[in-house]
């Protein structure tokens, strides 16, 4: 059986690092990935994003500094297949404009589209939103090994 690529976005990456809602379906994935059952891919952007939302768990939620430190460079160890977000941008733009979403969600989108692979994300409001016209963008609580 070939590994199946599978986008992931900052919902379900920050949750390996950080326990939340749906932390231990996150760690599904990862566990495929470590396993060697997945390969994991994402834009670019997933560095920033994530970057991001350490920053504002220290910010706002009083994550020690030590601490995300840690996570971000346990992220970059993890080696993720980071993709050029230039690539996508004409894509990412399209689908954005047509489905009212932000540019940065429509990006991972556009990445399954073009790689015919499952996009795995935590996001409810994105997959309701999509998913009649991108069937590859599945949450993340009803995703399975097998699906």
């Amino acid at each position: 059986m070939s590994m199946a690529n599978i986008v992931v976005d900052s919902s379900i990456v920050i949750k390996w690092f950080v326990t939340e809602p749906l932390s231990e379906e996150a760690r599904r994935v990862l566990n495929g990935y470590q396993s060697g059952a997945l390969t994991l891919i994402a834009p670019d952007l997933l560095a920033a994003e994530i970057g991001n939302i350490v920053w504002k768990k220290v910010r706002m939620q009083g994550l020690a500094r030590e601490d995300a430190q840690q996570i971000i460079s346990a992220f970059r160890e993890l080696d993720i297949e980071l993709l050029p977000t230039t690539s996508l941008l004409e894509d990412a733009v399209r689908i954005a404009m047509a489905h009212e979403r932000n540019v940065y969600d429509a990006l991972y989108i556009a990445l399954s589209e073009r790689e015919q692979s499952l996009f795995i994300t935590a996001d409810e409001r994105l997959v309701n939103a999509v998913n009649k016209s991108f069937p590859n963008t599945v949450w993340l609580a009803n995703w399975t090994l097998q699906s």
